[in-house]
């Protein structure tokens, strides 16, 4: 099966909420992050429980966890792409104004994929 392309979300001024999140994050949580971000290149669409798992409204989880604390990356997928737009730590269930969040960068996107993909 051959790899997904996985594209980080850029806001409108070129800035990357999931970068500033991982950015602020310790080491092994980061290099756990990126990982997982992997394992979705690698496997996409087959990626499932307990490294991800779909939410709603096409919204899906990267799930990391370091000791206690559950961390989440939300991403989605477009044009054969996945596309993460956020990351966030967690107690209980995701919180609904965070899919909300991502739910609304996906509608960003699928009008201008060029204008909200993530450049360095």
């Amino acid at each position: 099966m051959p790899e997904t392309e996985v594209v980080i979300f850029a806001q409108t001024d070129g800035s990357a909420p999931l970068v500033e999140w991982l950015d602020g994050l310790p080491t092994k949580v980061q290099d756990k992050c990126v990982e997982r971000i992997e394992r979705l290149a690698a496997l996409g669409y087959q990626l499932r429980r307990p490294l991800a798992d779909t939410l709603r409204d096409g919204i899906h989880e990267l799930r990391v966890s370091r000791g206690h604390v559950q961390y989440r990356m939300l991403y989605f997928f477009h044009g054969g792409r996945a596309v993460v737009t956020h990351g966030l730590r967690k107690e209980g269930r995701v919180p609904e104004g965070e899919i909300d969040l991502a739910v609304a960068r996906k509608t960003e996107f699928e009008k201008d994929p060029d204008k909200h993909t993530y450049r360095e």
